[in-house]
């Protein structure tokens, strides 16, 4: 059985928001080019209980959080945690461990090093060491991948020929494999599109849900109220079926459940000429109320730009109005059950680019310039996208590419002559994702709303290229009277709700002040019941122009509130270009020193929010001198206690970069 095996890999990937699926799906790429066949699945559709009958594994799996699991790979790392499995467990299989992690966060790529010391644990060999992707690299994670993959391919050709018949640099002309795309397209009649949504929905609800599927999301906002139930439903019926036919690339997103919001306020919290724009939004629950908590994130689907996907299909000479299904072969035979009749339905063309496509905000990976390259008539054109694609070309790449974070758009654009079949169109454009944001609120605070925070991205390009981000601008774009129905689900954050008896020491320059809101709303509702521990909070920001929520926090700063003196509380900010020398979050932490260490001691609980870059690793190193200072220890010790508070639940981080 094992023989018959030997020439495979089977590729193992753990995903959250998508890049490790596009890793392991380079991986998987690169071994069949070098004569390799490879299996690619999700490690939630892998029985763990096969994991001996294996050969060789490949594991690529993300670190989210604070040092968490994907919710993907959950079940899989409960089964290898088992006291029942012995150390001879996976004896004779081999593995290789790839992660995708950010080092500005605390436990720097944890999954991929926890998984890779488990597998040890059980008796697996390590093919070679694990390698670990950084998203703070300037090539992304890929400037370790292809390094990691060089490795791997000499290494196995070492331990057996045979799985690369001609050698591990030997690699096949990809032409050959360039006419097999793995995303089928079948265009459909109006009558033929009838026909099966009578056999999906019924024939009671066929004509209504042929005519939600054949407009466009934006014709159901305009032709209908913003109270329309008919409205609600063709969206939701258009989200449901324009997703789920992505369920390769976007299961994560269709395995939660969608709600819709309505905007009710829509405020700047930013003075002009600060240089920022953060805005202050409130939504209202259009249908139930949805239960959250303080420290859960809300993750909202943007909306495109309308002239922006007009602009795509007319480039790519696609008809905006045919009507379409979409098949992912590798996935046909594993889509979970709740999928298989949706993505019967035959959806317009237009629908499925606006709902699944981000056709105008997201830069395409290298693999898109190389199958761009063999639809390329012009030569020069060819020639370049082939120097793209290749490991010499890497760095102009990343210079053309990620840096000035060109669009798919402006990339097909610049290379003219290059046409591509739709069926590479939709596995190679980067999936239209939801952006996940803290949220600001308390439940108790503001029944039947959600509140958030969010600054408005906008930079310049190395080539002076104005860039803005995709949700934060269409949000604050958007005008509270239109009415528009907004997607979104709930999900747990990196920051548990905390009892009302625990003192809470909370760390939030700039909008990492968001998830501490709803904590300080919350525990202003508790104090006015019965007792509840203080709260300190440290702030940071440049400058007064820029202080959010300044009124907020200083009303609970007196009269009893949550920051009072009375309480126990204290609210500290610091401004970084107020004065001559810049002032962070860490230097008045370093002022209050005895206070912070008078509520560890009282069983308090470090909450840290805000830039991925270097404040998390700051604040705890701050918190490392505060403790060697003020329990007289030495630094190690003080690193040790601060850890042990990690363990014990009292240490959480939520970053973002």
């Amino acid at each position: 059985m094992r023989e018959e095996k030997r020439n495979k890999l089977l590729i193992l990937y753990a995903s959250q928001t998508g890049n490790a699926l596009d890793a392991a799906e380079r991986i998987g790429r690169e071994s069949e080019r070098r004569g390799c066949p490879v299996v690619v699945r999700p490690v939630d559709d892998y029985d763990a209980r096969c994991l001996p009958e294996e050969d060789t594994v490949i594991f690529v799996v993300s670190t989210t959080g604070q040092g968490d699991t994907p919710d993907s790979m959950k079940v899989f790392w409960r089964f290898l945690l088992q006291k029942s499995l012995s150390k001879q467990w996976l004896e004779g299989v081999r593995y290789a461990v790839f992660g995708l992690g950010d080092s500005g966060y605390q436990k720097f790529n944890f999954v991929a090093k926890k998984l890779d010391n488990r597998l040890l644990d059980l008796g697996a060999t390590a093919v070679v060491e694990r390698g670990l992707g950084d998203d703070q690299h300037p090539s992304g994670y890929e400037g370790a991948l292809d390094p990691w993959m060089r490795s791997l391919w000499r290494r196995l050709h070492q331990i057996d020929p045979s799985f690369f018949p001609q050698g591990p640099d030997h690699v096949i002309e990809e032409m050959k494999l360039i006419d097999q795309p793995k995303v089928h397209i079948t265009y459909h009649s109006i009558d033929n599109a009838a026909s099966r949504l009578s056999n999906a929905s019924g024939s009671s609800r066929k004509e209504r849900i042929a005519s939600f599927l054949q407009m466009s999301s934006w014709e159901l906002q305009e032709n209908f109220g913003p109270s329309s139930f008919i409205n609600l439903e063709g969206i939701r019926m258009q989200l449901e079926t324009a997703r789920s036919m992505s369920a390769g690339k976007l299961s994560n997103y269709n395995n939660k459940a969608v709600c819709f919001l309505k905007m009710i306020k829509n405020q700047p919290l930013t003075k002009s000429g600060s240089g920022k724009d953060v805005r202050h939004f409130e939504f209202e629950f259009v249908s139930a109320a949805i239960e959250y908590e303080v420290g859960d994130v809300l993750e909202i689907l943007p909306s495109q730009d309308p002239a922006a996907v007009d602009t795509f299909i007319q480039r790519c000479n696609l008809d905006p109005d045919a009507l379409i299904t979409v098949q992912h072969k590798e996935m046909k035979n594993y889509l979970p059950d709740i999928h298989k009749n949706t993505t019967e339905v035959p959806i317009k063309l237009r629908t499925f680019v606006e709902l699944t496509m981000d056709v105008a905000s997201a830069s395409p990976r290298r693999y898109f310039f190389e199958v761009m390259s063999y639809f390329a008539t012009a030569e020069h054109e060819k020639e370049r996208l082939q120097y793209f694609a290749s490991p010499e070309g890497r760095d102009d790449l990343y210079k053309y590419n990620q840096k000035e974070r060109r669009t798919v758009l402006e990339v097909l654009e610049d290379f003219p002559s290059v046409q591509m079949p739709i069926d590479w169109l939709v596995q190679l454009v980067p999936p239209l994702k939801t952006r996940a944001f803290s949220i600001s609120s308390s439940p108790l605070a503001h029944p039947n709303q959600v509140h958030l925070t969010v600054s408005v991205v906008s930079w310049t390009t190395p080539y002076k290229r104005k860039r803005t981000g995709l949700c934060s601008v269409w949000l604050a774009g958007l005008d509270p009277q239109q009415g528009i129905y907004i997607p979104a689900r709930f999900q747990k954050g990196s920051l548990p709700r905390p009892p009302p008896s625990v003192p809470l020491i909370l760390i939030g320059p700039g909008t990492g002040c968001a998830p501490f809101r709803g904590f300080v709303e919350e525990r202003a509702i508790q104090s006015s019941s019965g007792p509840a521990a203080p709260i300190i909070f440290f702030f940071g920001c440049r400058n007064e122009d820029d202080f959010l929520y300044r009124e907020l926090w200083l009303s609970h700063s007196l009269n009893d509130g949550v920051f009072s003196e009375a309480k126990g509380g204290g609210f500290y900010v610091a401004f970084s270009r107020k004065q001559p020398q810049k002032v962070y979050v860490q230097h008045k932490m370093l002022e209050q020193s005895q206070r912070i260490w008078n509520l560890l001691l009282s069983k308090a609980s470090i909450y840290v929010a805000g830039s991925a870059t270097k404040m998390p690793s700051d604040v705890w190193s701050t918190f490392e001198e505060i403790i060697s200072k003020e329990g007289e220890a030495s630094r190690d010790s003080a690193a040790n206690w601060l850890k042990a508070l990690q363990r014990a639940g009292r240490y959480h981080v939520e970053a973002w970069s």
